[in-house]
């Protein structure tokens, strides 16, 4: 019974803390993105001529913010699986 419950602590904190960090890796990507956004926006009111180059080079880094953010949230995925699993294959 009590290893039961240590699992059962053990797979909700694990389970918290991938929401955590699937939470702050979202939070980040969002941040990043914002202040892509904004220093677009300040680059081309200032240099309106230079504005498809700044919209050109936004556009991509917000793509690659995204992908870094797509990539920590399946790495999170994937330890909430292995923690999972790990925890039923030891109470079998």
């Amino acid at each position: 019974m009590q290893m039961a419950m240590e699992a059962t602590s053990a797979l909700s904190n694990g389970l918290l803390g991938a929401g955590i960090g699937a939470g702050f890796t979202l939070v980040g990507a969002g941040i990043g993105i914002g202040l892509i956004g904004k220093g677009a926006m300040e680059g081309m009111a200032r240099q309106p001529e230079m504005a498809a180059g700044i919209q050109t080079a936004a556009i991509i880094l917000s793509a690659l913010v995204e992908g870094a953010a797509l990539f920590a949230l399946v790495i999170m995925f994937l330890i909430q699986s292995q923690i999972v699993f790990l925890l039923l294959r030891h109470m079998i």
